[in-house]
């Protein structure tokens, strides 16, 4: 897993539904919100609320969707599932790690996508997911 370098000034993002508080570990091991399902190997942040925003909204479960502020406690790597692999660059700034990320905040005042541009969304996924296509987890 190639690393990122040098981003401690980097404020991160991760997107659920589940009820975190600050010091609260994010790991792997969790099923995915996505495909069919399966054993995620990786956690998955991003440095734009906008993605951040995607994953609140789009995380399975009950209750609403949160963003937490949160800080790797170990390397992170492009997310091959919005960068390189399949599109050029990283636009989202959505990265993976293998290890916890930490609870350090909460942002409290975002602003979810329209009604139109999260069903858009949500076909999409429905979509990849009757043709079998599942995230990258190599």
């Amino acid at each position: 897993m190639a690393t990122i370098d040098d981003l401690s000034s980097q404020l991160f993002y991760h997107g659920t539904k589940a009820d975190l508080k600050p010091g609260d570990l994010i790991e792997p091991g969790y099923n995915s919100n996505f495909g069919k399902r399966k054993k995620a190997a990786y956690v998955y942040l991003t440095a734009t609320l906008d993605a951040a925003t995607w994953g609140a909204e789009l995380a399975l479960g009950e209750g609403s969707g949160r963003i937490y502020i949160v800080e790797p406690t170990g390397p992170i790597a492009d997310d091959p599932n919005l960068t390189d692999k399949k599109y050029p660059g990283n636009l989202t700034k959505s990265y993976r790690s293998r290890d916890p990320l930490r609870v350090t905040g909460e942002v409290n005042d975002w602003k979810g996508h329209s009604p139109q541009e999260l069903k858009a969304m949500k076909d999409n996924l429905e979509q990849l997911r009757r043709l079998g296509i599942e995230a990258i987890e190599d």
